[in-house]
């Protein structure tokens, strides 16, 4: 059975899920705009978030990933890979990205997920 491609044209095929490692990353450079880190915490789990810590702009990618979350390799922020949230004390909020597996296939939408950017929206003007 073949992946079928989604109805919205900006979902892109990125790679077969093997291709992330587990508990790893792999980053999609976008050219224009942030690159995008995809992290896969669990054997069919895949989460994709802007490659930029909201702290001080880490590649997360580069960061370590345990359970749902990474922890940024310059100045030790958490983020939950599933929100783009910072995890408390710390505040902040990485563009996340939807992202779907199938037929063990890893599909991206290059549109930021709405309610991610409502939180980078808030923590801009905040």
């Amino acid at each position: 059975m073949s992946a079928q491609i989604p109805a919205n044209p900006s979902w892109v095929h990125v790679c077969a899920i093997d291709e992330i490692p587990l508990l790893g990353s792999r980053v999609l450079q976008c050219g224009e705009g942030d690159d995008i880190a995809l992290f896969r915490p669990a054997a069919e789990r895949v989460f994709a978030l802007a490659d930029s810590c909201p702290h001080k702009g880490g590649p997360l990618s580069q960061g370590i990933v345990s359970g749902d979350t990474v922890t940024c390799p310059l100045h030790g922020w958490n983020i939950q890979l599933d929100s783009g949230q910072a995890c408390a004390p710390d505040v902040g909020c990485a563009r996340k990205y939807p992202v779907q597996v199938r037929d063990g296939q890893v599909w991206l939408s290059l549109q930021p997920d709405a309610q991610a950017e409502i939180a980078v929206a808030t923590e801009a003007a905040a």
